[in-house]
């Protein structure tokens, strides 16, 4: 049984990472290959801040921090990489990138329900969510590194990168064909959730006897 769940969630990451590659081959196909216009970069196109498309800020401490979700603690907690724990409320209601501020850098989280963004990170909304989210995984982010001790990214040097930013029609266009794929990537996403967190209430109750699953034809 629980090997039958373990199955789906591999095949929803196998599907996923199938969308991320198609993404980022249409946002290579249009933005640096300009195929579509034979090659050349339409003379409309600019180079602009990245603040200009996006806002960044940081992220904050929580008021509580939990290492596993509860009734108290329904909120997951993002770190630098990952989620990092649980908490009681949400500092972003909204549809977000995070990325590291402090620690791993270059790791880009996306999330589209209620959670808390940690003091270790950078959070950035963009009404151009998937050519922002594109951006963000050409950054380099060694060159910014500016931490002696461990890495640090600023906010400032987030918003001072310069980035090309097509048209408006252009813009909406990829928006919108990026948006489709990726709208499928969250569905799996979110069931992938939901089947971890189901395997994890099974496991215990499997491995105690309290359930008997021997019988049941999968």
């Amino acid at each position: 049984m629980l090997g039958t769940i373990d199955d789906k969630i591999e095949e929803n990451n196998r599907i996923n990472n199938n969308l991320e590659q198609q993404v980022s081959a249409l946002y290579q196909y249009w933005f640096e290959d300009f195929d579509p216009t034979n090659g050349v970069c339409p003379d409309n196109w600019s180079n602009q801040l990245l603040s200009t498309i996006a806002d960044i800020s940081g992220g904050k401490r929580p008021p509580i921090k939990s290492e596993v979700y509860s009734q108290e603690t329904p909120i997951s907690i993002v770190g630098a990489a990952s989620v990092m724990g649980f908490t009681s409320e949400a500092n972003h209601t909204e549809k977000i990138l995070v990325t590291g501020r402090v620690g791993t850098h270059g790791v880009i989280q996306r999330f589209n329900t209620p959670c808390w963004t940690s003091d270790n990170t950078l959070v950035i909304t963009s009404p151009f969510y998937e050519f922002t989210n594109q951006i963000l995984h050409r950054i380099d982010y060694l060159s910014m590194n500016r931490g002696s001790t461990q890495p640090l990214i600023t906010q400032g040097d987030m918003k001072k990168v310069v980035v090309l930013v097509p048209d408006e029609e252009t813009l909406a266009k990829f928006e919108a064909l990026a948006g489709s794929l990726m709208a499928q990537w969250e569905a799996n996403y979110n069931e992938n959730v939901k089947l971890a967190s189901l395997r994890d209430t099974l496991l215990p109750k499997l491995m105690s006897g309290e359930l008997d699953v021997s019988t049941i034809e999968l």
